[in-house]
């Protein structure tokens, strides 16, 4: 398929250059896409359908479309429709299918099948111990696809329609974001020519993580979905400063929409006095009472600032076109765009609704307390308007210190002036540890679209963490998304996964805990006054990555202890293999990665490190639950009471 899109002849096809640059663009793009993978499989399963059904036959399932020379199909995409029953038929329910064939491959070579006769009443249904093995294979490099072993509950969420918003809350290793990201590639299938007008975008919690997820979706045949994280949305100012906590949870509170809204109108002032336009010999004169009835009635409308900015000279330009008309002329729209541009107009226009600059307006709005009151008044308490104000206020927006807050303020600010693009889906994982002003700004780019939003209320690790999705889902624009629980983990042994489900009661009360559907249950050990070293070595003699977790002011001195010992390890991100397999990972960039083996180092350092408990308990939550294979805790001051005295769940 390849080699034919290559030996493609577009000579004789292409009126000008400007087509024959896009078609080989396009035919390059396709090339790309067409690549062969190492150690990736052109197909995983196989469908035989009942002789009488309208499919019949059978059918290869793989990751991308395959044909012969001829054009007849070899293999099947996975989200076709005839592929469907490979992840949801079953014995209760075969959907026609006779036979589920799953074949087993290591390093690329076929080496296993297995059979499921669906339809004979004499065969008993049981586990796969392929999708067992495929679950449970070493993690070395990034993530990886899930195509073969996506599971019916996680199928229906990947196969929903585009229209609808999905909210999806999973535990550890439930596998939520593999979904969200099938769940883009299954979109991409089925509305190709509406998302390549509108655009995806994956919003990720750092660069790490989308490092980490970068090579799914290409495995998958899908090339161009854009990653960014929040940070990288909102970026209109340089960021060189932090807030504290409570300042940032302010700044993040949905009632800072209001004053902006507020402030971005603070400077429309009604007209005193009549605007006179000169034109040759004649003066028209529009008294004020009609300027102040068309802003007043541009300000009701509730239109972005720079819109209705851009209608009022229109709108003072029509005004004059109907004096012009009352006299006798006969004056065109291109006399209307005339007066509109006439001096005096724009002088009126500038006075009366002044230009607004997002970043200067965030400015004045931190520095200035009485604009700030003016603002603020009946939204913010006084205490909470001076928790917002600069100590000292500086010169510039250029030298202001701007913290990530700020940037997601100038961003909804930005958009009241002019409208943001919006996408047509956007997959948000990690979403639990929005704000509601990032709520907004994400919503923002999905405004006409759809969205996909990923996360684990537990995870929640900033002071301004989701407290319910329904909350958060309000602040997105998508208060009637439909919200599923993945509670089956596929990931975390059971051993560990039960020991981390002590903190569950502490830190998100009622959610239920993961159930491992594993059936290794995995290495687990808690070693008091042992050595981290010692752990990671032991660990490195399995086959898999590993992973060092550790408090993030502990991480330089365990890097030096490695370094002393000849240990070399990666950072967060860089892409593990076979030579390089040991990480050393800051708890606060641990979220959303895996690692067969974890060592953990000092939880009680993780908790005391936030500033508060059940903050602190939520990142340790998540740095234990990292584990694919096995977990070995390491500490020498005591551990958490609710992790040394709790009962697993």
């Amino acid at each position: 398929m390849r080699e034919d899109v290559e030996a493609l002849d577009i000579k004789d096809v292409t009126a000008n250059w400007v087509n024959a640059a896009v078609l080989e663009a396009q035919i390059e793009q396709r090339v790309k896409a067409l690549a062969d993978l190492a150690h990736t499989p052109l197909f995983f399963g196989r469908l035989d359908y009942r002789a009488t059904t309208q499919e019949g036959g059978s059918f290869y399932i793989g990751r991308r479309h395959v044909h012969d020379g001829d054009g007849d199909p070899m293999v099947v995409d996975w989200r076709a429709p005839v592929s469907q029953p490979f992840y949801r038929a079953s014995k209760r329910d075969p959907q026609d299918v006779d036979l589920r064939r799953r074949f087993g491959y290591t390093g690329g070579e076929l080496t296993a099948y297995e059979d499921e006769h669906l339809t004979d009443p004499a065969e008993t249904e049981r586990t796969s111990a392929l999708l067992q093995a495929e679950i449970e294979r070493p993690r070395v490099g990034p993530m990886r696809d899930i195509v073969a072993t996506i599971q019916p509950e996680q199928d229906e969420i990947v196969r929903a329609g585009l229209t609808g918003s999905v909210c999806v809350q999973g535990g550890p290793g439930t596998g939520k974001t593999a979904v969200g990201l099938h769940r883009v590639a299954y979109l991409l299938y089925a509305h190709r020519e509406r998302l390549a007008r509108t655009g995806t975008l994956v919003i990720g919690p750092n660069a790490s993580f989308l490092h980490y997820i970068e090579q799914v979706l290409p495995a998958l045949g899908e090339l161009d979905v854009r990653q960014a994280t929040v940070d990288d949305l909102v970026a209109h100012v340089e960021i060189r400063g932090a807030d504290s906590a409570a300042t940032a949870v302010l700044k993040g509170d949905a009632r800072m929409a209001e004053v902006l809204r507020r402030a971005v109108r603070a400077g429309v002032t009604m007209p005193t006095e009549g605007l006179v336009v000169v034109r040759g010999s004649r003066r028209w004169r529009v008294p004020s009472y009609e300027l102040t009835e068309m802003v007043e009635e541009l300000l009701a409308r509730d239109i972005r600032y720079g819109a209705a900015r851009d209608a009022l000279p229109q709108r003072i330009a029509h005004a004059v076109l109907v004096r012009m008309e009352r006299a006798g002329e006969s004056p065109d729209d291109r006399v209307q765009d005339a007066v509109a541009r006439n001096p005096a107009v724009k002088a009126a226009v500038k006075a009366i609704w002044p230009p607004v600059e997002p970043a200067k307006l965030l400015l004045r709005l931190l520095s200035d307390a009485d604009f700030l009151a003016a603002q603020a008044e009946g939204v913010l308490t006084a205490d909470e308007q001076k928790l917002l104000l600069w100590e000292k206020p500086p010169r510039s927006v250029r030298a202001a210190r701007w913290s990530p807050a700020d940037a997601v303020l100038i961003d909804e600010a930005t958009d009241l002036v002019t409208r943001t693009h919006s996408l047509g889906h956007v997959v948000l994982d990690e979403a639990q540890d929005l704000s509601p002003m990032q709520y907004r700004a994400v919503g923002r780019r999905c405004s006409t679209g759809s969205a996909t939003v990923l996360g684990d209320l537990a995870q929640g690790t900033t002071p301004w963490a989701t407290r319910a999705w329904s909350e958060a889902l309000t602040h997105l624009g998508k208060p009637d998304a439909l919200v599923e629980e993945l509670t089956a983990g596929f990931r975390v042994p059971r051993e560990v996964i039960a020991y981390a489900s002590r903190l569950l009661p502490h830190i998100a009360p009622g959610l239920a805990p993961v159930a491992s559907v594993r059936e290794n249950p995995g290495a687990f050990d808690v070693r008091a006054g042992g050595s981290v070293l010692a752990a990671c070595e032991d660990a490195l003699l399995r086959e898999g990555s590993v992973g060092l977790v550790a408090a993030d002011a502990r991480v330089p001195s365990l890097a030096a202890e490695l370094s002393a010992a000849g240990h070399a390890f990666l950072s967060p991100g860089e892409e593990t293999s076979a030579t390089a397999r040991l990480t050393l990972v800051p708890a606060s960039l641990a979220k959303g990665l895996e690692y067969d083996y974890v060592v953990l180092d000092e939880p009680s350092a993780i908790v005391s490190a936030e500033p508060d408990e059940r903050t602190g308990l939520r990142r340790l939550y998540v740095a234990l639950t990292r584990a694919v294979s096995g977990l070995t805790v390491v500490h020498h001051t005591a551990l958490p009471p609710q992790l040394a005295s709790g009962t697993a769940v």
